[in-house]
């Protein structure tokens, strides 16, 4: 039946009248869209030759209905009329009448993009791919042989790949095209030849270049030929990237030659030899690094080049006057609209872009070259060619804050101090730039003032005042589009946000005015903007609330009035709605003092807001800011149905609404609790018993603080007490018993119980013994080592918190407890031990007699968890008592040589916590400190690595303390002959190198080069420390080993290498199994280079490093590519154009780098899906179930997140 509507259709197309003809090929077109459609071996070629009937219409319509039927009918015909399809609009094209060309040729094309399945790509290759060559070399008109170019150029980019042998025919035809004397013809060419380029084997890719090279060298050549040759090699650069590599030593001279000899009105010659500079500059990063110099030499020569203009104007100053002379000279300035001069000004920015983006190590350069020639430019008179200095300023802003990140104004050949001492030059210049009458220009200028002060906060102290007539001028003027404004308000924010409000009191009369009408602005997002801005001036306005350098009062009422038409419009755009409630939010808390007359009408505009759920949030915020202000706002209008409010918000699923709401409920509790009711409380609390669990350790970290609150505020209501004990602590020591436990959520539970005990809601007795009997093991086992030490510490603080009595009770009985050496007490010992430890460190526990001998019996315990408690709580005991308990350690150590390694984690504990304090290091000092070195010198080699790892950490802590002694100690020991004492020295030296600032940065400044050169040490295990201490310096004190760094990166990409003779074969009678010895080096290294890429970026050459090292670690253990994956994903984001390079040298096209990334993440998906598959039907998940999960997981989220940094960066190398 189908047919036969299809038979009638086609009898209608070949009537005489064009409108039958159309509505019948119309029908058509719908017919093949069918998903059902499909014709029979009768009706295909009487399709297939009616549709090209139809391409020669005379009725444009009806041509161009048959060229949109193609597509779907080459997916509806068999593969031998689709390549019969193809030969005849060959032949139309080649020789068909002229006016039938352009649709014979754009229906070629569409069926060249409807081919998916190789077998009918190579058909159509080999069926049209030589016509389509014959067409471009047989003599035919220009037109013919663009129309062919275009086509092939088509073919190549997609299916290239599939013709191989008939590469070099293709590449000598299309080479014979570049000298042609049609422009066109050329021009087509050289697109057709960068479309086969990636295709192409290395010796016919040499081929081509040699041939394009060799054109070049001809001087003898027109022009114009060498224009087009000068294209084609910086197309072949941005087609085959790393691949050009080796033909640079010819092409960069050739071309560097070619823009400096140029005449004068060839202007296009050198924008196109730049244009290929800046691609070998992106493209091919290792192998451009001879020539950056010369690159950048040129960029810099030419970045200025305006033959036709002399720009003679003397140096303007920044007063207002010179507003109208501006405004006369941009009106007379000089025009030429055949000066193409700035195309090679665009070309020069564009290249000195490039260097500046590849070459982070280049950075300090560019400050001292490239940035003094960017700021002169920034008066460039072309527009477009202004936007692309600006960007390139912006490039070489945000590279700085990519090197310099967490860093200081280390020395003065740092980029950020050589940045500073160019901020007057850059605001000047600006300040010229601001004035212009070109809105594009000013958004330019303010986009880069704004990354100036992200990159240097506080860097306009002493030059705001002369930015504010642009920000004004910006903000007033009638002609100022959207973008304008946005800019400059976005600007006027940052530049708040990072100053001392000082800096804008002089300036606020000038400023309010146009910040309060941009509020009113009809375009929601300068409305926001201006908000957000508002914010910032509520804090300038008021700093502090004791001391007024600046009379605020007469700008409340108009910030107030402009802001609260904002929150009481409910028709707006939400960002506006959420942006006036946080504003209003801070002029209450900041001048609520003298807005009290209006509170009671504006303070139920913000409890509506609570109950709207697209605000809620932010309104909850808003009650937080206005509850923490030091001038109490008097909220008992809204007081009580703002508690209710938010008590019922502590039961929504929305995660960020519940924080939201426990922080708001804290700080009205502490400002507001005498006015809130008892009942209310008892709510609060209800709820708050069901967020404390480990489900989500961070809410009930913030639920027990705001129990805190409570319990100290309101200990004299007794529900509150009452409800506390009922809901809250049964569910508190549920938690405590959680493995989970830690940091903000275990330091709230020490102080909940602290607090229970110091309000008298409950008994001392009670806890404790609540406490201790938590730790009893259950029927299911054992608690976890952290749930045990997590009860220790409760139990110390609640026994601090009762008081000294109630404290020496708790000693004694736990004295009790350790006396008692039952078999069946190991339970109990094992907590004695950890809360005698824990109260010892907090307290001077010396008036318990013996209490050190008790605590050292328990080191001959059979059980290994008690011995080891032991050794916690001698150390920790000792803490308390340094002069009493410190020298018997030492003892014990040289007299009890079985119970060395348990003293040594003693004395480790003692030495790590008095290094961290000033008082705790000068009592050590005042120890037998030579004592305690000798002892651990003669530790450094033991056959037990646990012993060296303890020693290690103990010498790197004294370090801290004693720097002169120990540190050329330590040096002497790195030429010992033995290994483990090298390996020992190393660790401790990681140990050493803490974030805070100390006398030891100044001795470790000089010597530290003899410790890290350990990284070329013979024995494994003391390269490994090496690499571990060069990681911990990159991270905690970088400007260390800066200068290092050229030495030793060459060191440390050796230790990522795979090395054979590491590599050893268990024989295990069955079978055989294959142990790596440097694998852990090797994965030491790499992570050691990601921090490295974190501190250091600017002393990383990250082309050198990808290949062949990273490319080597993403082949390598599953454990070595989590960090690759990690590092390639930073480089992706920090340094794209040298991952891209590497990347393709590695894998070939973009597409496959993707496809390798896609696969690996359904690799670890997979992974972490069987996992939980293997685990679903278990009761709980064993720790190494929950690691290996974790594993996949991270590897899962590492991959997807480098294929999105790689889609985002990289989208131009993608095909359809």
């Amino acid at each position: 039946m189908a047919n036969m509507n299809i038979t009638g259709i086609l009898e209608k197309m070949t009537g005489k009248d064009k409108d039958y003809r159309y509505m019948a090929t119309s029908d058509l077109l719908s017919e093949l869209n069918k998903e059902s459609f499909k014709a029979d071996q009768d009706l295909e070629p009487k399709l297939t030759n009616i549709v090209l009937q139809q391409l020669e219409d005379a009725s444009g319509d009806v041509s161009g209905l048959a060229v949109k039927c193609l597509a779907p009918l080459v997916k509806k015909v068999g593969e031998e009329r689709v390549v019969e399809m193809g030969n005849k609009l060959c032949d139309k094209l080649l020789n068909g009448k002229e006016q039938h060309r352009d649709t014979a040729s754009i229906a070629l094309k569409t069926i060249i993009v409807e081919v998916t399945t190789t077998s009918l790509a190579e058909k159509i290759l080999i069926s049209i791919a030589p016509q389509l060559i014959n067409g471009v070399t047989s003599g035919k008109s220009a037109e013919i042989k663009c129309e062919c170019l275009d086509i092939l150029g088509d073919v190549l980019h997609r299916f290239g790949n599939l013709i191989t042998k008939n590469h070099a025919s293709m590449l000598t035809a299309l080479l014979s095209q570049l000298n042609c004397n049609q422009a066109s013809v050329r021009k087509k060419s050289v697109s057709c030849i960068a479309s086969l380029a990636p295709c192409l084997s290395d010796d016919l890719l040499a081929k081509a270049t040699l041939h394009v090279v060799q054109l070049l060298k001809n001087r003898s050549a027109k022009s114009e030929i060498a224009r087009t040759n000068i294209q084609m090699i910086g197309a072949l650069s941005r087609s085959v990237g790393y691949r050009f590599g080796p033909h640079l030593g010819e092409a960069v001279p050739l071309l560097i030659n070619y823009c400096t000899s140029a005449s004068e009105n060839d202007e296009e010659l050198r924008e196109y030899s730049l244009q290929a500079l800046e691609s070998f500059v992106l493209r091919c990063p290792r192998d451009i690094s001879p020539y950056c110099e010369g690159i950048l030499n040129l960029s810099l020569e030419y970045i200025s080049y305006d033959p036709n203009f002399t720009d003679s104007m003397e140096e303007d100053t920044d007063d207002e006057g010179h507003d109208e002379e501006d405004d006369d000279e941009s009106a007379n300035e000089y025009t030429d609209d055949e000066d193409a001069s700035w195309k090679v000004r665009r070309a020069s920015a564009k290249c000195l872009s490039a260097i500046i983006v590849s070459r982070p190590q280049m950075l300090s350069k560019m400050y001292q070259e490239a940035c003094p020639k960017l700021i002169e430019r920034f008066r460039e008179r072309e527009e477009n060619v202004k936007m692309d200095i600006f960007n390139t300023f912006i490039e070489l802003l945000r590279q700085t804050g990519n090197v310099t990140k967490g860093q200081g104004d280390i020395d003065e050949s740092s980029p950020r101090w050589l940045l500073k001492q160019e901020v007057p030059k850059v605001v000047k210049s600006i300040n010229r730039q601001l004035r212009e009458k070109s809105v594009k220009t000013k958004v330019g200028a303010f986009s880069v003032l704004k990354e100036l002060v992200v990159v240097l906060p506080d860097c306009l102290a002493d030059l705001f005042g002369s930015l504010v007539p642009g920000i004004e001028k910006a903000l007033n003027d009638k002609s100022s589009t959207s973008n304008l404004k946005i800019e400059a308000l976005a600007f006027l924010r940052i530049v708040m946000a990072s100053h001392s409000p000082s800096v804008f009191h002089p300036y606020i009369k000038a400023l309010s005015g146009p910040i309060l009408s941009a509020i009113g602005d009809r375009y929601y997002k300068v409305t926001a903007e201006a908000l957000r801005v508002c914010g910032e001036l509520v804090r300038v306005l008021r700093p502090n609330f004791e001391a007024h350098s600046l009379d605020f009062r007469p700008y409340i009422g108009p910030i107030y009035n402009a802001i609260l038409a904002r929150l009481a419009n409910q028709d707006q755009d939400q960002e506006v709605k959420e942006c006036a409630i946080s504003c209003m939010s801070l002029v209450i808390s900041t001048f609520g003092d003298g807005l009290q007359r209006e509170l009671p009408s504006c303070l139920p505009i913000l409890v509506d807001r609570m109950g709207n759920e697209i605000t809620r949030l932010t309104a909850v915020k808003a009650f937080a800011v206005i509850a923490n202000s030091p001038l109490r706002i008097d909220l008992s209008c809204v007081l009580d149905h703002v508690v209710s409010e938010l008590t019922a918000f502590l039961r929504k699923a929305n995660r960020a609404l519940r924080q939201a709401t426990l922080g708001t409920l804290n700080s009205l509790v502490v400002t507001y609790g005498g006015q809130i009711g008892s009942s209310s409380y008892e709510t609060i609390l209800a709820e708050l018993s069901t967020l404390i669990s480990d489900m989500d350790l961070h809410m009930a970290a913030l639920a027990l603080e705001l129990c805190c609150t409570i319990i100290v505020d309101r200990k004299s209501i007794q529900n509150v007490g009452l409800a506390v004990r009922s809901k809250v602590l049964p569910q508190a020591l549920i938690l405590i018993r959680s493995a989970l436990l830690q940091g903000q959520a275990l330091q709230a539970l020490q102080k909940f119980f602290a607090s229970l005990v110091q309000s008298a809601n409950t008994s001392f007795d009670t806890l404790l013994d609540s406490l201790i009997s938590t730790a009893k093991p259950s029927q299911s086992g054992g608690l976890a080592k952290q749930a045990l030490s997590s009860i220790a510490q409760c139990v110390a603080v609640l026994c601090l918190a009762a008081g000294d009595q109630k404290c020496a009770s708790t000693i004694e009985m736990l004295k009790g407890i350790l006396k008692d050496d039952s078999s069946t007490n190991s339970a109990k010992q094992h907590m004695a031990l950890l809360c005698l430890g824990e109260i010892g460190r907090r307290k001077d526990l010396s008036n318990h007699v013996q209490i050190e001998n008790i605590v050292i019996e328990s080191f001959q315990s059979p059980f290994e968890e008690i011995k080891s408690a032991a050794s916690y709580a001698l150390g920790n005991i000792a803490v308390g008592n340094l002069s009493k308990y410190l020298p018997f350690i030492l003892d014990q150590i040289d007299n009890q040589q079985k119970k060395q390694y348990l003293l040594l984690h003693s004395l480790k504990e003692v030495i790590a916590r008095q290094s961290v304090d000033h008082t705790g290091q000068s009592e050590l000092q005042d120890s037998n400190i030579v004592k305690i070195l000798a002892l651990l010198f003669n530790h450094c080699e033991s056959e037990e690595e646990g012993v060296r790892n303890v020693v290690a950490e103990c010498l790197g802590k004294i370090a801290l303390i004693e720097p002169q002694k120990l540190i050329p100690a330590l040096k002497e020991r790195t030429c010992s002959p033995a290994a483990n004492t090298r390996a020992t020295v190393a660790i401790a030296i990681k140990y050493s190198i803490v974030e805070r600032a100390g006398k030891i940065d100044e001795i470790m400044c000089s010597e530290i080069s003899t410790f890290l050169m350990l990284i070329k040490d013979s024995d494994r295990h003391v390269r490994r420390a090496a690499v571990l201490a060069l990681s911990t310096a990159a991270h905690n004190k970088p400007s260390l080993i800066k200068g290092l760094l050229p030495e030793l990166l060459p060191l440390l990409y050796d230790q990522t290498v795979v090395k054979q003779e590491l590599i050893r074969t268990v024989d295990l009678g069955p079978f055989k199994h294959v142990v790596d010895d440097g694998l852990e080096l090797r994965k030491a290294a790499f992570e050691c280079v990601d921090t490295l890429l974190d501190t250091c970026l600017d002393q990383v050459n990250p082309s050198s490093f990808i290949v062949p090292f990273l490319l080597s670690g993403l082949g390598d253990h599953y454990d070595v590519k989590m960090p690759c994956h990690l590092i390639l994903s930073k480089l992706a984001d920090k340094c794209p154009s040298a991952v891209l390079a590497g990347l393709l040298y590695n894998f070939g096209t973009l597409s496959d780098v993707l496809y390798y990334m896609l696969s690996f993440c359904r690799e670890a998906n997979d992974a972490l899906l069987a996992r939980a598959h293997g685990c679903a039907g278990a009761r709980s998940l064993t720790k190494k179930d929950l690691g290996a999960s974790a594993h996949c997981r991270v590897h899962f989220y590492v991959a997807n997140a480098l294929c999105n940094t790689i889609l985002s960066h990289f989208s131009f190398g993608l095909t359809s």
